[in-house]
Order: structure tokens, then C-alpha cells, then sequence
């Protein structure tokens, strides 16, 4: 059964989108979608390139043109996150929110609108700097937060994640996702067309 990828390569720019990726991104997406070629997302993204360069070339944009080839798509269209999904990334990388059929996570997933740290130096901010300790009460409320959020769990209990999946279940899981998925059908509603972001 031919399937078409989509991931994330932490090891160039650490995963995350930037208007290439985007860009590449929904042209593949929109290509399997026109041959009828089912979806995998592997997901590990930390967000969208940040920086003036991408802004003043339109990041937000090309990025919409990722999400709404996503969105468009009717294929079979199933995502497992391996490591980090934040922000509005999370969102454009067929999430369930987007019409995504199957949304997995591994335990390591880390599902939030930002990393750890920046969230807890935001959020705690006064308390850390009113302790005594900054640095021991920072180590603190990050433990706290990884332990309540920065984990697959809660999003499981939510309903964002239809299954947390050890590493070595995944492949067939996957192919079990694919076979239920394989009469399919789907259609977006009937217009002449749809306004993809240009």
C-alpha cells in the first residue's frame, strides 16, 4: 500500500516550519490528496521559524497554505507525534482539529503552545523572582509543569490524542489505522472551489 510522509527533521533547524518546509510541505500534501494517496504525519515541531526575515516574506501566509492543504485533503490522513508538537505548528501538522482521521502519540510527546522553560518563566514568573532561590524555585515549577503537561496524557483525556503508543507498537498500529481507513470516503462541501491563501 503506497503511502505519502510528511515529517519534521529535528536535526535541520531542530523540526522546525519555515516557509520552505511549508510550502514543500503542502505541495506534497496536496499531491497525494489529488492521486488519492493516504497521509502519515510524523510529527516532532517546536513551531514556525521565528525571525524578521520569515515575517517580511510572509511565514504566516505560506504556513496557511500547509494547514489548508491539510484541511482540504480527504485522503486517509493519520499523525504520530514523536517528540515535540507547540504552538500553531502543532495545529498545521494535521491535528485532529484540522479533520486529521487518527492522531497518535508516543510517551515522550510533549503537546503545548510552547516549551517547558518559556512557559514556566512566563507563567510563574513572579513567584520566581519573589523566592528566595530563584533558580531552585524555577527547577521546581518546571518539574511540576513536565509532569502535569508536558506529556501526552492530558491531551489524551481531552480527546486531542486517540491513543498513547510505546515506540515498538507503532508500525502496526499504524498499519491497523490504515486498513480501517482504506474505504474512506470524505468530500469537502460543494462550491467551485476552495480560496487556498496565494
Amino acid at each position: 500500500m503506497s503511502i505519502g510522509i510528511v515529517a519534521n527533521q529535528p536535526s535541520v533547524l531542530a523540526g522546525v516550519l519555515d516557509i520552505n518546509a511549508s510550502v514543500k510541505g503542502a505541495r506534497f500534501v496536496r499531491f497525494c490528496d489529488a492521486f488519492n494517496i493516504p497521509l502519515l504525519v510524523l510529527e516532532d515541531v517546536p513551531g514556525f521559524l521565528p525571525g524578521t526575515d520569515q515575517e517580511w516574506n510572509g511565514i504566516i501566509r505560506h504556513g496557511a497554505k500547509l494547514l489548508f492543504a491539510f484541511c482540504e485533503a480527504t485522503v486517509p490522513k493519520i499523525t504520530v507525534i514523536t517528540r515535540k508538537a507547540y504552538g500553531g505548528a502543532y495545529d498545521v501538522m494535521n491535528s485532529k482539529h484540522i479533520r486529521g482521521d487518527f492522531y497518535f502519540a508516543w510517551p515522550s510527546a510533549e503537546i503545548a503552545v510552547m516549551g517547558p522553560k518559556g512557559a514556566v518563566e512566563i507563567i510563574f514568573k513572579r513567584e520566581i523572582a519573589a523566592a528566595d532561590d530563584p533558580e531552585a524555585a524555577l527547577n521546581e515549577k518546571l518539574e511540576e509543569y513536565i509532569k502535569k503537561f508536558a506529556n501526552p496524557y492530558t491531551a489524551a483525556e481531552r480527546g486531542f490524542i486517540d491513543d498513547v503508543l510505546e515506540p515498538a507498537d507503532t508500525r502496526i498500529r499504524l498499519i491497523n489505522a490504515f486498513q480501517l481507513l482504506k474505504t474512506k470516503k470524505d468530500k469537502n462541501p460543494s462550491k467551485k472551489h476552495s480560496n487556498i491563501p496565494l
